[in-house]
């Protein structure tokens, strides 16, 4: 099985024939930092993957404007 990796672009080979999680635990890969992909479509820890599949491992990245603060209760004196 071929799997591309993004962010640096590059590619593996690895045994296919088993879990996502399984793949990802062999190539020392945290599941939760990353997606997998296989023909557009998100794969997820539980499916399998065949040994003529190819799967793109792309990093999981968030951002945006952080955690807002709920607003202060107003107090009339």
């Amino acid at each position: 099985m071929k799997v591309r990796f993004r962010n640096p672009d590059r590619e593996v080979e690895t045994a296919g024939g088993r879990k996502v999680r399984d793949v990802l635990v062999d190539l020392d890969i945290d599941p939760d930092t990353v997606l997998v992909i296989r023909e557009r479509e998100l794969l997820t820890g539980e499916d399998v993957v065949g040994a003529d599949d190819r799967i793109e491992i792309r990093p999981v990245i968030s951002g945006g404007g952080g955690w807002l603060a709920p607003p202060r209760a107003r107090v009339d004196a």
